[in-house]
């Protein structure tokens, strides 16, 4: 079958997109090749060093929860002056959590060595660290009010203590106690004798503060007895 005159310039343009997409794409690979390769490169070695960082992490963090782990029993074994330095190398931990357990382990050893303005230095730097997690600033909070209790208003006790003497916050026992001792100071018994009923009623704080909230309870005019049953046999 002959070929058509339409047919040989179909084929020709066909040829010639072909020709023309081939050379583009020989001109973006030039142009562009070797950045596209570098980009390449780049992320692979972006990725590599972030593997790398994160096995270096995991091992610093190994090796500094095993230092914790001596320091502890350093205490433990009453060998403070082997702990403390230790501890302190601890502070600067790549890991938040060691890094913050030093410290708190830290401020509980200056209270033993009766250094008090220490630890209360320690416990308010915890407190106030947006960085730390929570239960850490919690607990250098209620240690903070506990060991200042004495030297602050009562509004500030009960203020500083507010988002923790709640039923449904693990500290509630503790903080509670001492925001119901804070009301006393303040006059103000009759929130303290139900905050101490509600503490004495409360399952989940420990049996030996209920058995303090109680009695305590009882003595602001709120009748607690009923709340554990040690008492109302």
């Amino acid at each position: 079958m002959a070929t058509t005159p339409d047919d040989t310039s179909e084929a020709f343009l066909r040829e010639v997109d072909e020709n023309l997409r081939r050379d583009r794409a020989q001109a973006m690979a030039r142009r562009f090749g070797p950045l596209i390769v570098g980009a390449v490169l780049l992320l692979l070695a972006a990725v590599g060093g972030w593997m790398y960082w994160q096995d270096r992490q995991a091992k610093a963090a190994a090796t500094d929860s095993e230092t914790l782990s001596d320091a502890m029993s350093d205490i433990a074994d009453k060998k403070s002056a082997a702990a403390v330095p230790k501890l302190e190398k601890l502070t600067q931990s790549s890991s938040d959590g060691i890094a913050t357990e030093a410290k708190l382990t830290l401020a509980a050893q200056a209270i033993s060595d009766n250094r008090r303005p220490a630890a209360i230095a320690i416990y308010r730097a915890i407190a106030a660290d947006g960085s730390a997690a929570q239960p850490f600033r919690d607990i250098a909070t209620l240690r903070l009010t506990a060991m200042e209790f004495d030297a602050i208003k009562p509004e500030e006790v009960i203020a500083r203590l507010a988002p923790l003497a709640k039923p449904d916050n693990p500290w509630f026992g503790s903080a509670g106690e001492l925001t119901g001792m804070a009301m006393i100071k303040a006059g103000r018994k009759a929130d303290a004798g139900r905050l101490f009923a509600a503490i004495a009623a409360d399952k989940n704080v420990p049996i030996t503060i209920r058995s303090r909230a109680a009695p305590m309870a009882g003595t602001l005019g709120v009748d607690a007895t009923g709340s554990l049953p040690a008492l109302s046999r």
